[in-house]
């Protein structure tokens, strides 16, 4: 009987959080965040969705293995210009479970924060 506990593996850990979590198979991000400059919606998006595709691929995964996704807009009229956006990111016939709803973010700065669950490749 192997009574061995399965391994978490953690990505970018810093004091408060990691960027990323492996579990069973199971990607866990974090709420991703706008690092670039602009701060119109299309460009945030844009932003964020290329750090999913980031943390993803460092663990053997990519967008078309999403399972769930949690978007965050400070403004809800937001959601024209970030549908706009992740239309063209998200792969044809994998659209993932999602919710999309108005939050107060923790930067007055970010217009958009996303979290992910995705199965490993």
């Amino acid at each position: 009987m192997n009574l061995e506990k399965p391994q978490i593996q953690r990505l970018h850990v810093a004091a408060r959080y990691s960027e990323a979590a492996v579990f069973n198979g199971v990607v866990y991000l974090a709420g991703m965040v706008p690092e670039c400059e602009a701060t119109d919606i299309k460009s945030q998006t844009a932003d964020v969705l290329a750090q999913i595709d980031t943390r993803l691929a460092e663990v053997g995964s990519d967008k078309s293995r999403l399972l769930r996704v949690q978007i965050y807009l400070s403004d809800i009229r937001d959601i024209h210009g970030m549908n706009e956006v992740w239309d063209a990111w998200v792969l044809a016939g994998h659209a993932p479970p999602r919710a999309t709803v108005q939050a107060a973010l923790a930067n007055p700065h970010w217009r958009i924060e996303v979290v992910a669950t995705a199965a490993q490749a």
